[in-house]
């Protein structure tokens, strides 16, 4: 992991994902062009805040953690360049589910 990214903590209910890359080939070994690609719409989890707080006061803990393979909205999050590899923060309430192994 890059020394940038290791500083880098999400605050609050925030998580930061990495997108997974897209096929470029077909099963049968056709090139696909960029422009045909669908949006990627998983992720793995880097990082995540500690949570966000009720009215309370007390912490309200993030549903996922790093490693996890979540399902993104389409449109959404911050996107963030680190050493030349793109990651996206989303709120914790933005991430439509998570990938059970």
């Amino acid at each position: 992991m890059a020394a940038q990214l290791k500083k880098l903590v999400p605050l609050f209910d925030r998580v930061l994902v990495e997108r997974f890359v897209a096929e470029t080939k077909s099963k049968g070994g056709i090139m696909i062009p960029e422009k045909a690609l669908s949006k990627i719409l998983n992720a793995t989890v880097v990082a995540t805040g500690p949570g966000s707080r009720s009215a309370k006061g007390e912490v309200v803990p993030i549903s996922v953690k790093a490693g996890d393979k979540v399902l993104l909205p389409e449109y959404g999050g911050t996107k963030i360049n680190i050493d030349d590899k793109e990651y996206f923060l989303f709120r914790d309430t933005d991430i439509l589910g998570k990938w059970e192994d």
